[in-house]
């Protein structure tokens, strides 16, 4: 199985010929390679997987899909202490 988060793209900038961009997962930084979105400027939101940004998502759809990643993450985490039904 396959996951891509969404992230907000903070900064863009040139590495070794690519368009690369400093991302914020939710408050946790890392980089990704932009250029399968060569469109996304700074300030939108992108899904990243395995480094790669696929797709420019809305603001909407990206904090959407964070609050469920957020809910799934607590249900684990009440399964793992016992609490889940």
């Amino acid at each position: 199985m396959c996951l891509a988060v969404p992230g907000k793209v903070l900064e863009i900038y040139d590495e070794n010929g690519l368009s690369m961009g400093r991302i914020d997962y939710a408050g946790t930084e890392n980089t990704a390679c932009l250029s399968y979105c060569p469109d996304v400027t700074t300030g939108q939101y992108v899904i990243v997987h395995a480094g790669f940004a696929l797709q420019i998502l809305d603001e909407a759809e990206a904090m959407e899909t964070l609050r469920t990643l957020t809910d799934l993450n607590q249900l684990i985490e009440d399964d793992r202490a016992g609490n889940g039904s």
